[in-house]
């Protein structure tokens, strides 16, 4: 038991890994281009949307109906209460921004911290994902499961690279160093090594949490991926209109190209 623990350790960091790839990308950029920024968002945007569903809201409502639970209840109340958290956190940080007296809501600030904790709710069930995946293999160990488990971290790892780029271009345009949105960008994903140690550990109590926690964290992705990249990425689209657009667009095959290829 205690090398299933490990194995799911390393396959959640090498997920975290991937994601710290994604956001080097930054380092990329000398100075930042409204064109590659707008359609790297827009990428970004559409692998959400995607993930949302192939990577969370179809394995959720796969789960509670195999666990005899009412599938569309728990896939649909997940979903509903992460978009209502993500608003009401919005709301939480503007009103404690202007209880500590800047007069005036800071917008950037709301907007950095809305993405980056969004990023990061979105990794937790997917470290428990993992976690789980290899910690089920103590019920009858066998080379089918663990390749079965090692593909759904790869596929995780794969759509995490993406997630990476899209909290540290934006903090990238709002002015942070290489450095700082690297570094910010990276801590997304650190939790789902965390995650995974629990999914681990937990493997009977958290399958049976999981389809709402995956369902929550689609809900708290479209929200932001709505609200919040898909604008970004609109900006000064009167030099291409449609280049953000494709961005989204091949963002999103891409993530179900790799979802449904990889099962």
């Amino acid at each position: 038991m205690n090398e299933l623990i490990l194995y799911a350790l390393l396959a959640t960091l090498g997920t975290w890994l991937v994601t710290a790839l994604g956001a080097a990308t930054v380092v990329f950029f000398k100075s930042p281009n409204p064109k590659a920024l707008n359609i790297m968002l827009g990428f970004a945007s559409g692998v959400m949307i995607a993930a949302s569903f192939w990577s969370l809201l179809q394995p959720a409502i796969d789960r509670a109906e195999a666990a005899g639970d009412p599938a569309w209840l728990v896939a649909t109340l997940g979903f509903l209460v992460g978009a209502v958290f993500m608003w009401g956190s919005d709301k939480v940080v503007t009103y404690a921004r202007n209880r500590a007296g800047s007069g005036q809501p800071n917008e950037r600030i709301n907007r950095i911290l809305m993405l980056v904790l969004s990023i990061t709710l979105h990794n937790i069930p997917e470290g428990l994902a993992v976690g789980v995946a290899f910690g089920a293999l103590g019920n009858g160990f066998s080379p089918e499961g663990l390749m079965g488990a090692a593909t759904v971290a790869f596929g995780i790892g794969l759509q995490n690279f993406p997630e990476g780029a899209a909290v540290s271009l934006p903090l990238r345009r709002e002015g942070y160093s290489r450095s700082r949105a690297f570094w910010l960008g990276q801590a997304s994903g650190m939790v789902e090594p965390i995650a995974g140690v629990l999914g681990a550990i937990l493997v009977v109590y958290v399958q049976a949490l999981l389809p709402f926690a995956l369902s929550f964290a689609a809900g708290a992705m479209v929200l932001v991926a709505v609200h919040e990249l898909i604008p970004e990425c609109q900006r000064h689209r009167s030099d291409c209109p449609y280049l953000s657009t494709m961005g989204i667009v091949c963002g999103f095959a891409v993530m179900m190209l790799l979802d449904v290829a990889l099962g």
